[in-house]
């Protein structure tokens, strides 16, 4: 990504999926709180994103634990 100061939503959202495999860079964080500043939907669409993850893992410590008790 070339330097723009602002990034579309598009854009942004992008980079925080991204940020779900692999660490961003220090310019990708900062393009992300940059707009964060200026934008009402993708913080949003982040805590989305953050609550999806726990609760993925919170299913996986269930599967996990079920797959134990059937060991039993």
């Amino acid at each position: 990504m070339s330097f723009k100061p602002f990034r579309t939503c598009r854009e942004v959202t992008a980079l925080v999926i991204a940020r779900e495999d692999r660490a961003l860079r220090l310019r990708e964080r900062a393009i992300i709180r940059a707009h964060f500043m200026i934008c009402q939907a993708c913080p949003i669409f982040e805590r989305q994103v953050l609550g999806m993850r726990e609760a993925l893992g919170a299913w996986r410590q269930y599967r996990d634990g079920a797959d134990e008790a059937a060991g039993d």
